[in-house]
């Protein structure tokens, strides 16, 4: 997915969507390109901020992400918010993210496409796959000691894994352990995106 110029789009969206805008530079240029003047949005257009909130954190095509809702909008007696947020966190990319093993989304789909990782010990390079309950991800063979990879040891000290996901040290792989659970509060509003695809 072709994103652009990372910092214009964060300021747009006013939120650091992306790694690289999560840091100190990123904040004083915020500071210093401030509008003057800023209308206030209607609700369409909170909305869709709100989706390309997600978006750009999850690095989601729009053709990608609209499917995704609008299935679970297709299925009856499920909370809509929490399914999409369940889907989005499910995503293998997303799972590498999360498990340390990435620095970044667009940095996952990479490994993910040039099959450096197996789950349940067969190559997957489809970044969109979608994990389930007792999936096992871990790094190929020949892809532990390479890259990216060989500094994951030193980078996952400082990690501190989401509740859905266990790390075992002998085979360097992850466990999936559960559903993904809203925990905290997210950069973006689940419901407001809701609202904007039942428009």
């Amino acid at each position: 997915m072709i994103i652009g110029p990372k910092y214009k789009i964060a300021r747009r969206l006013g939120a650091a969507v992306f790694e690289k805008t999560q840091t100190q530079k990123f904040n004083a240029s915020k500071e210093k390109k401030q509008p003057k003047f800023a209308r206030a949005k209607s609700a369409y257009g909170a909305q869709l901020l709100e989706k390309q909130k997600a978006r750009m954190v999850y690095g989601v095509s729009e053709k990608q992400f609209k499917n995704y809702v609008n299935h679970i909008l297709s299925m009856k007696g499920t909370n809509a918010g929490e399914k999409l947020f369940e889907t989005l966190e499910s995503r293998l990319d997303n799972a590498l993210c999360r498990a340390g093993y990435a620095r970044s989304h667009r940095e996952a789909r990479q490994l993910v496409s040039h099959g450096h990782f197996n789950v349940n010990g067969k190559r997957v390079s489809v970044p969109s796959f979608m994990l389930k309950a007792k999936d096992v991800i871990t790094p190929r063979a020949g892809s532990q000691n390479r890259g990216v990879l060989a500094s994951f040891e030193e980078r996952f000290k400082d990690l501190t894994l989401p509740n859905w996901l266990v790390y075992d040290k002998e085979s360097k792989g992850v466990t999936v352990s559960g559903v993904p659970k809203i925990a905290g509060e997210l950069m973006f509003d689940l419901a407001a995106i809701i609202e904007f695809y039942r428009r």
